[in-house]
């Protein structure tokens, strides 16, 4: 066996092959070639992977899967490029490990760059690799990861390595909504090659090693004059907390390889199979009268919805997507009695959970996952309206809330809206309403909804009035005090079947989990209708 100490190859030359060896000596030249592969180009090349804090691909692997599940497939494969010094340079693997293994006994695929080969970049050998194990994913119907950590398209391959990357994508739309799609951003990803991670269902990053952007920082000096970091143009806070292309973000692969098998175990295999469900040590009849004490009345204090969350799903555990973007509202996904959901909630914390463009593609976003995935969806309502002003309206406002309402109205899965407090003009009715096709809308007994808030529905609808009056602010109050009793009341949406059921704060947890088993037998009867997830 030969270990050369150039970073690029790891082989038994051919030529020391006796065609006529026995067996056994055959098992021992496999054995060889296995070993190499495995072992990578050099230990210079994986030390120097290390010195940048990045794990090498063996080594993720190991975090990504149960022990000992992994299977390898094409280990052996090598590129077949001629020219620019490239038939001298034929390591094993072209610099992406295949293959599927286990993550908490079920099947899960995944492609991984090897940046110690070629910096993870792709030719064609190692796009065709990549095209066999995401057929596999979608043929078996698993979950398919992706770990990212390459330089890009191979420009010593030319065209074909532009190639590769459409057939990338367009498995990536295929299975769209029919298996899970992870991207997990371990290195640089630039160029086209940033568009398959958009094309997934969830990104995660690392600080400090991941970046994604389609043009780097050297081009864009040159084209534009601006001087900018790596980081600060593509790094994991950029995408998690500005652009939204992340969805989690992480201080280390290890809690970030944590999160991704967790992630795995809330979803299903495929759109046709329910989420899996475990036993539950939570009991769903456990009541909620910190609720009581938690949410305000008064419907222009502040709370965390987080907090509310927290108390009506199994052991307070929310596994929040898109945690530091669009922070006005929340979107994760929870069990409830032991069943997957998906929660939606405005977050009066944050701009007051006014909805905006950001909150609502988010919102939007999650909610066409969760149906693709047979999720059970619960809506959080406590909304003021869409944000007003003219960069939202000139941003898309109409265009992007547009898209909430479209991904709830088309949704198949059960959906449960709970109104905590007030719900005003159509971002009461984008929220999924019971107008737009929820299943069930339940109220608390402090619920307000209306077009609009009682002083500026009385300053429109009495504004004459108001300004004839010898006291105009004494006419104002009276007018609005009977705006509130007339039309704002907690049973006004009640009366007239807007409203399921005005219910007791304390037996939120109880009702919702009822409601939802319920639902889940009356949506089994139903035949499947699954769509793919396009990025909005």
């Amino acid at each position: 066996m030969t270990v050369t100490d150039n970073g690029l190859d790891a082989t038994v030359p051919l030529a020391t092959i006796d065609p006529y060896s026995n067996l056994r000596t055959r098992v021992d030249e496999l054995r060889a070639h296995r070993a190499a592969a495995e072992s990578g180009p050099s230990a210079r090349a994986s030390a120097a992977q290390h010195a940048k804090g990045k794990r090498d691909v063996r080594e993720r692997l190991d975090l990504l899967f149960d022990a000992g599940t992994f299977r390898e497939i094409e280990q052996l494969r090598r590129h077949r490029a001629t020219g620019f010094g490239l038939e001298d340079r034929r390591p094993h693997t072209d610099g992406v490990v295949t293959g599927w293994g286990e993550v908490y006994g079920r099947t899960v695929f995944v492609y991984a760059h090897d940046f110690r080969i070629f910096g993870g970049s792709l030719g064609e050998a190692h796009a065709e690799k990549i095209h066999k194990v995401m057929d596999l994913a979608e043929a078996a119907g698993a979950p398919l990861v992706c770990l990212s950590d390459g330089a890009g398209a191979r420009i010593q391959e030319g065209v074909t390595a532009l190639a590769g990357y459409g057939g990338i994508f367009r498995r990536n739309v295929r299975s769209s909504g029919v298996i899970p799609q992870i991207s997990v951003m371990l290195g640089p990803c630039a160029g086209g090659a940033a568009y398959s991670p958009a094309l997934t269902d969830f990104v995660f990053m690392v600080r400090g090693i991941s970046q994604m952007y389609i043009t780097g920082p050297d081009v864009v000096q040159a084209v534009t004059g601006e001087r900018i970091t790596h980081d600060d143009l593509g790094g994991a806070d950029v995408h998690s907390g500005v652009s939204g292309a992340s969805a989690f973000v992480y201080q280390d692969e290890a809690e970030c390889f944590a999160d991704v098998r967790h992630l795995i175990s809330l979803l299903p295999s495929n759109n046709r199979e329910m989420p899996p469900m475990v036993a539950a040590t939570d009991p769903p009849g456990r009541t909620n009268e910190p609720l009581l004490d938690l949410v305000p009345a008064d419907p222009s204090r502040s709370y965390d919805m987080r907090e509310v969350i927290e108390e009506i799903i199994d052991d307070g555990d929310l596994f929040e997507v898109h945690a530091t973007w669009a922070t006005n509202i929340i979107c994760g996904l929870a069990r409830m009695d032991g069943h997957v959901v998906g929660i939606v909630a405005n977050q009066p914390a944050s701009m007051a959970g006014v909805l905006d463009i950001n909150a609502s593609e988010k919102a939007a976003r999650f909610v066409q996952t969760c149906d693709a995935f047979s999720v059970p969806l619960v809506t959080l309502v406590d909304v003021p309206g869409f944000l007003p002003g003219s960069s939202q309206e000139r941003g898309g406002i109409i265009r992007h809330g547009a898209k909430l309402l479209y991904a709830y109205c088309n949704a198949t899965v059960p959906r449960i809206q709970l109104i905590l407090r007030k719900a005003y003009g159509g971002a009461y009715i984008v929220m999924d309403s019971r107008s737009i096709g929820a299943d069930l809308s339940y109220a608390w007994p402090i619920n307000e909804i209306a077009v609009m808030g009682a002083e500026g529905a009385a300053n429109v609808v009495f504004r004459r009035e108001i300004a004839a009056a010898e006291d105009p602010e004494l006419a104002r109050a009276q007018r609005i005090k009977q705006y509130q009793q007339e039309l704002m009341h907690p049973y006004y949406a009640a009366e007239r079947g807007l409203v399921d059921g005005v219910i007791d704060p304390a037996d939120t947890r109880a009702t919702l989990i009822s409601a939802l088993a319920m639902l889940r037998a009356k949506y089994a009867r139903l035949p499947a209708r699954k769509h793919g997830n396009p990025p909005v």
